[in-house]
């Protein structure tokens, strides 16, 4: 599966289950808050996704508003380096923001099922506006906590939340990661300088049973897969 995008601007996606602290030494603060504030600004947005121009909508506030920032494009633009998702499949987007990866992934799987969740209710709100627009119905939206931890996916696609800080990211790969099924797998972009490295090597040993690989480097940004659970011989 390759998945054709444009050229973005330099970002990274933010989203959080646990900031309280952050939120009040970052400007960066208001994509991490569960409570942005009342007024939704949106704004339309013409992008390159799945291989057409798409006419959407989306609002200030939310990471890489005016576009599709250049992480998620590298993403997007190797998903072919990444196991293939298998028709029929639960796939997972973590900190959707206005909705590139879920979308996308939706767009050229339309026989999967996408869920897309961030804490920002504005992020939904224009996600879900998104998918209508595209006339998508396999893209259900949630807040992370409205996902019971007994639910189970196969695939997780994520331009994960870097700046949240440590603890709080570990704390969050550690339960979708946790979630995906034994066959399932992840796929995800990291800045070089923003640990990516260390964070492979703490996947490595968080799910020792799953392969955490670096898949790709492109542009400052490495793409990390972890795989399916090995079968013990």
């Amino acid at each position: 599966m390759r998945i054709s995008v444009s050229r973005p601007s330099l970002g990274g996606e933010l989203f959080a289950c646990c900031a309280t602290t952050l939120l009040t030494v970052t400007s960066d603060a208001h994509y991490f808050s569960p409570r942005p504030g009342s007024d939704l600004e949106r704004r339309e947005l013409r992008v390159h996704l799945a291989g057409a121009e798409r006419n959407l909508v989306t609002a200030k506030g939310l990471f890489s508003f005016d576009g599709l920032d250049k992480a998620t494009a590298i993403l997007l633009a190797h998903a072919d380096l990444f196991a293939p998702i298998a028709p029929g499949s639960d796939v997972l987007d973590i900190g959707c923001g206005w909705g590139p990866i879920a979308l996308s992934l939706a767009l050229e799987q339309p026989e999967c099922r996408v869920t897309a969740i961030d804490i920002n209710p504005h992020a939904r709100t224009v996600t879900r506006e998104n998918a209508a627009r595209l006339g998508l119905t396999n893209v259900t939206v949630a807040a992370p906590e409205d996902i019971p931890e007994s639910a189970r996916f196969d695939a997780l696609w994520s331009n994960p939340p870097i700046r949240i800080g440590k603890s709080e990211l570990h704390a969050l790969l550690a339960r979708w990661i946790g979630q995906l099924h034994g066959t399932g797998s992840a796929a995800m972009v990291v800045g070089k300088n923003l640990g990516a490295d260390s964070l492979a090597t703490w996947m490595a040993r968080q799910f020792p049973a799953r392969r955490v690989e670096k898949v790709h480097s492109s542009k400052g940004f490495r793409l990390l897969g972890v795989g399916p659970e090995r079968s013990e011989s």
